[in-house]
């Protein structure tokens, strides 16, 4: 099955799209983006959104994401707003940067990473699938790899021997197998395998 990626984020589109390498899924990209106001409140509502967005415009099965960053010391500033954080003109990198900032005096640095995939087959079949990463909000921008606010952000599980914690941008490998994204694809890929094949 084809399904169609609700969204413009090339590097989500092409992650997203490896995540499901080998499964009976491909994702590709729409013909071309389609203007949708993330209104709600919640991820599973922003990813439902999107996905529902694509499926009336294409006719065709459509997956969105919807992922946000939550950190426990700034309750209320990122979540649904991540991707806004400090403001639409910032860049990636200056919205690492400001968090740092807005961290610099904090020891209660835990965060974690949240995905939600909604999957809209037709207008009777809508499934949610979400995961989660643990980690917590380093001190200094770190690592060449992944996107957002992969340089700040250390998973829990990610240990580098005696150098200790690593962040997500220093090892592609670990988030391609365990990233939020990672997660979700992989209930999505089990379920929606037995889903479409039974009889």
């Amino acid at each position: 099955m084809e399904l169609l990626f609700a969204s413009g984020n090339a590097h989500k589109a092409e992650e997203l799209a490896l995540l499901f390498e080998g499964s009976s899924f491909r994702i590709v990209s729409a013909p071309e983006s389609v203007s949708v106001a993330e209104t709600a409140d919640n991820l599973y509502g922003n990813a439902e959104i999107k996905a529902q967005a694509y499926f009336q415009k294409y006719k065709r099965p459509t997956v969105a994401d919807d992922s946000g960053l939550f950190v426990e010391a700034l309750p209320d500033e990122l979540g649904v707003m991540t991707a806004r954080f400090g403001g639409e003109h910032l860049s990636a990198l200056q919205r690492c940067e400001l968090l740092l900032k807005r961290l610099e005096n904090e020891t209660h640095r835990n965060a974690y990473f949240m995905c939600v995939l909604c999957f809209v087959l037709s207008p009777h079949e809508t499934f949610f699938f979400e995961g989660r990463l643990n980690g917590f909000i380093g001190e200094q921008v770190i690592g060449e790899q992944g996107f957002g606010y992969d340089p700040i952000f250390y998973p829990n599980d990610l240990k580098d021997g005696p150098l200790g914690a690593r962040s997500l941008a220093q090892d592609v490998e670990y988030k391609m197998a365990h990233s939020h994204r990672a997660r979700a694809a992989v209930r999505a890929r089990s379920f929606l395998t037995s889903y479409i094949a039974r009889p």
